[in-house]
């Protein structure tokens, strides 16, 4: 199972992106990187992408590797969205609905989140509709980076406060994992809560697949199902991560934190069972000898030191598939202290 990026059209050329394995949906093949990294049962924690915030865009038909340059979306502007976007401290992502991917005009849909950077700084999610993307260029880029969402809101005409939404990696230009176990899941989740469930240009991790991004939080999922999707749907209503993913398996963390601060804030929570995403705060991480000290705080006042190392776990593996074996670190939380 391999996949190459999609070539660059001359200008006066249609983009064609739409015949690739990817749009035919069935089992991965025995030695796709997702099912050699779920046969190890490798932890996820310490993995997600980081992002203070992410602004979305809705774009129908297909995707190429760079989605935001390669898609139906005009390529300098789709350029320019995500370099603003990068510079101020976000993720650019396309998003599409599940299902079948024709291409069509009109209004779009935009997605604006804050993943919560500090307890002072809460996440939030807004949802727009928009005639034309380019209006995004409009927005109020360091309000974005300063989580402050009254004034993003009014850099934006239209924006209300929407639902957490889960975002399914599908992306096969990327890695196949993504379009053939992500796919059927997107279009799973869906049905159980339509208009909360995206498909997404890229999340990072093909390795993990299927793997999701819940917005506002930035909580991604590692080797979700239909049955997990089922339950982050339910209980992010709530401001809540299921108990069930809880642990290395499923936790990436949240994408606001560094690695380790994201290992150790999941590890923290699965020790304590603790679903409420609000509730608890890492650190910077701090340097020392052999890794990274973190501080993580509860909401209740409560306060631990965890020590986090990156460590080999005697293996190599394709981070993604087609490309060659490397080898397989891990974060992992060696030591914690109540303070």
């Amino acid at each position: 199972m391999s996949t190459a990026p999609a070539p660059t059209p001359a200008p006066d050329e249609p983009l064609v992106l739409d015949e690739h394995p990817s749009t035919t949906h069935g089992a991965p093949a025995d030695d796709a990187c997702s099912v050699q990294w779920d046969a190890d049962g490798t932890s996820a924690h310490g993995t997600a992408a980081g992002a203070d915030f992410f602004v979305i865009v809705e774009q129908s038909g297909p995707w190429g590797r760079d989605a935001a340059r390669e898609s139906h979306l005009d390529p300098l502007l789709g350029a320019e969205l995500d370099a603003r976007t990068s510079r101020a401290g976000g993720r650019f992502m396309l998003v599409r609905r599940p299902g079948g991917h024709p291409a069509h005009d009109g209004p779009r849909r935009v997605l604006l989140a804050h993943a919560g950077t500090a307890p002072d700084s809460p996440a939030w999610l807004l949802e727009a509709e928009v005639a034309d993307p380019g209006e995004l260029l409009g927005l109020d880029w360091g309000a974005l980076a300063r989580g402050s969402r009254a004034l993003v809101a009014a850099s934006l005409p239209g924006a209300r406060d929407a639902e957490p939404t889960l975002l399914v990696c599908t992306n096969g230009r990327r890695d196949v994992c993504c379009a053939v176990r992500g796919r059927p899941l997107a279009a799973a989740a869906a049905r159980v809560a339509p208009g909360r469930v995206w498909e997404v240009s890229h999340t990072g991790g093909h390795r993990f697949a299927p793997t999701a991004v819940l917005l506002p939080w930035g909580q991604t999922y590692a080797r979700l199902d239909e049955q997990g999707a089922a339950w982050v749907l339910e209980a992010s209503l709530s401001g809540h991560t299921p108990a069930e993913l809880l642990g290395p398996l499923h936790d990436r963390g949240r994408s606001a934190l560094a690695p380790a601060a994201q290992c150790a804030e999941s590890h923290v929570r699965a020790e304590l069972g603790e679903t409420h995403l609000a509730s608890l705060w890492a650190s910077e991480p701090t340097p020392s000898d052999d890794a990274s000290d973190v501080v993580v705080t509860h909401a209740d006042g409560r306060r631990w030191r965890v020590h986090v190392a990156r460590v080999p776990v005697a293996r190599t593996r394709p981070e993604s598939c087609g490309k060659k074996g490397i080898e397989v670190l891990e974060h992992r939380a060696t030591s914690v202290t109540a303070l």
